[in-house]
């Protein structure tokens, strides 16, 4: 197990990231953090169906999973903090989901193109099945007009990577390519925000302020 020392002179708390996510404990990682990383057991598509059925908000969709994910994971390390995390995307009323196939991600680039979209990442820490603190952060990302001839090729390059995420997209990759705007930070956009994770396991004595 891994632990987060927060001083010596005082016991140490166990830190769990609720993902499997590369990207996410990359971050983590690059932070300093010490950590161990299990993910969630949770059907992420039935809580969603229920959440669209009582309309919820990509906002409150977004930190409805970050929480279930995090107190699953809780149930099974007592005494961790636990980090829950999850990411929506909307573009207007519309909620996208990962596409299952290319046809889907190029339809999904066409109707984006020239438009702005909205990321919602949520983040919540639990500790035995009580939410010790929550915070959901936005991004907007504009995409510049793609021909379709640009989307045939990016999609070539990137082959089965475009059903990893959301928007058919990695900016740390050659999604970057496909926009010409973007307000928020990087860390949003991978879907886990850092500056205020970090700045709450300092209040809390966890990483030295």
């Amino acid at each position: 197990m891994a632990f987060v020392n927060f001083r010596e002179s005082q016991t140490t708390t166990m830190l769990v990231l609720a993902s499997s996510s590369p990207f996410r404990r990359a971050l983590m990682e690059n932070a300093g953090l010490s950590f161990t990383a299990q993910p969630a057991d949770i059907d992420e598509r039935q809580i969603e169906a229920a959440l669209e059925k009582d309309e919820a908000s990509p906002r409150q969709v977004a930190l409805v999973l970050a929480k279930a994910k995090a107190r699953d994971v809780s149930a099974k390390h007592r005494d961790a903090l636990v980090v829950g995390s999850d990411q929506t995307m909307a573009f207007g009323d519309r909620v996208f989901h990962k596409p299952k196939e290319r046809d889907e991600a190029r339809e999904n680039l066409k109707l984006l193109s020239g438009r702005t979209h909205i990321l919602h990442s949520a983040i919540a820490l639990v500790r035995n099945d009580e939410v010790v603190w929550e915070h959901v952060a936005e991004a907007r990302l504009t995409m510049r007009e793609l021909s379709e001839h640009f989307i045939d090729l990016y999609l070539d390059r990137i082959g089965d990577e475009v059903k990893k995420s959301v928007g058919g997209y990695q900016l740390e990759g050659q999604g970057i390519q496909l926009f010409s705007g973007i307000e928020g930070d990087y860390f949003t956009i991978i879907g886990l925000p850092m500056l205020p994770l970090l700045q709450k396991l300092r209040d809390l004595g966890l990483i030295d302020a």
